[in-house]
Formats: structure tokens, C-alpha cells, sequence
């Protein structure tokens, strides 16, 4: 009955009557649709943009960690090429054999012929130890001259002390004679290089009065 009641309605509209109610019942059922699936969408795209915004968040966290481990790794870096500059020239072991090189490297490029060499004993400091070794050379003046500059030109630090030059007996009596010396002529050179190394933590400092010094006060 009701539908034919509508019916008789619809009927008896006019066909432009027909279109608005058609249009309206569009309207109605885009509007259900609208309300049903757009809000759904929305939702899941706030969803999304709040996930977005959550991976922006860590790739920036992401990005500032790289950052900083790569300003770690070049300070590393850069301290360990630090430490090995420094143990080259303080190292903390008294490497007698790498002095002993070192100074016949130089004697070698120089010219100079080192002839006899003997270590002595350490003599500890307060922060460090010497290294001392007796060394004889033989070589002609610019040989010598340019021994001792390449010397202080190695990576180590080495101190040439108590430095004598002797001309062999044959050449002493020819610049006798003649009042003069050849430059040419080879002399014979005696010194005491010195090296250094850094003491460790578990080497105790200072000379060894000092240390008796302390001993005696501990005792009174």
C-alpha cells in the first residue's frame, strides 16, 4: 500500500519533479557514502602522516648518530696517528737496536763510517730515561758536519754531547808541518748520543739519589 502510495506520488509528478527527487536521492546516498568510506580515509591517512612524521623523526635521530660516530672515528683517528707521530719520537721502550739503526742509516747516507758504538745505562728522570750510547766515527769534515745535521733531522729525539775531533797521527804531523788542515782528510770523531723514551706507568720516576732520599725519610 505505502509503496503504492509513493508510487502514485512519483506518477504524479511533473518529469522535472522526477529529477529533483532523483537528484536529492543522490545527494543522499553520496552523502552516506561520503560519511561511511571518506571518514575511514581519513583516518588512515592521519595514521600514515603520523607514521611519517615517526620515520622522519628516527632518520633524523639516524643521521645526527652517524654523524657524530664519524666525528668519533676521525678523533680516533687522528689521536691514534698522534700517539704513533709521538712514540716515534718519545717512544716508551728503549729500542737499542732501532737507535743503533737509526744512527747507522745516518752515518751510511752521510758518508761517515761509525767504527765502534757501546750503550750505556738509562738514566731515568722524572718523566722519561735517557738512552745513552758511546759512539767512534770516522769521516772526512763535511762527512761529520753532515752526520750531525741529519741527526737532528730524524723523527727521534737524539742529543750529540761531548763531541771530540781527533785527526790520525800521520795527518797531526802533516798540518804540523804545514801549519794547516786539509779538509779532505779524514778525522776521527768520539761522542755520546743520547735518546730518550718515555716511562711507563709502572716505572717509578726520578734518579736513584732521589730515590734514596725518599727511602731515608720513610725510615725516620
Amino acid at each position: 500500500m505505502a509503496s503504492a502510495a509513493a508510487g502514485s506520488v512519483l506518477d504524479r509528478l511533473s518529469l522535472p519533479g522526477k529529477i529533483a527527487v532523483g537528484f536529492i536521492l543522490v545527494l543522499m546516498v553520496g552523502a552516506a557514502y561520503f560519511v561511511l568510506f571518506y571518514g575511514d580515509v581519513e583516518s588512515s591517512i592521519a595514521s600514515q602522516r603520523r607514521v611519517l612524521v615517526a620515520k622522519g623523526d628516527e632518520l633524523q635521530r639516524a643521521k645526527e648518530a652517524r654523524a657524530a660516530y664519524n666525528k668519533d672515528l676521525a678523533e680516533k683517528s687522528r689521536r691514534e696517528q698522534l700517539a704513533r707521530k709521538q712514540k716515534k719520537i718519545l717512544p716508551d721502550k728503549s729500542e737499542s737496536p732501532a737507535f743503533l739503526s737509526t744512527l747507522q742509516t745516518v752515518a751510511t747516507v752521510s758518508g761517515v763510517k761509525l767504527t765502534s758504538w757501546k750503550p750505556l745505562d738509562e738514566q731515568p728522570a722524572a718523566f722519561y730515561a735517557k738512552v745513552p750510547m758511546e759512539l767512534k766515527l770516522r769521516g772526512r769534515y763535511h762527512q761529520i758536519a753532515k752526520f750531525f745535521y741529519g741527526i737532528g733531522q730524524v723523527d727521534r729525539i737524539i742529543n750529540m754531547e761531548n763531541i771530540a775531533v781527533k785527526l790520525p797521527s800521520k795527518a797531526r804531523l802533516k798540518s804540523h808541518e804545514e801549519d794547516t788542515v786539509d779538509e779532505g782528510i779524514e778525522v776521527e770523531v768520539e761522542c755520546l748520543a743520547t735518546a730518550f723514551r718515555a716511562l711507563k706507568s709502572n716505572e717509578g720516576g726520578g734518579t736513584g739519589k732521589g730515590k734514596r732520599q725518599r727511602r731515608r725519610g720513610r725510615g725516620r
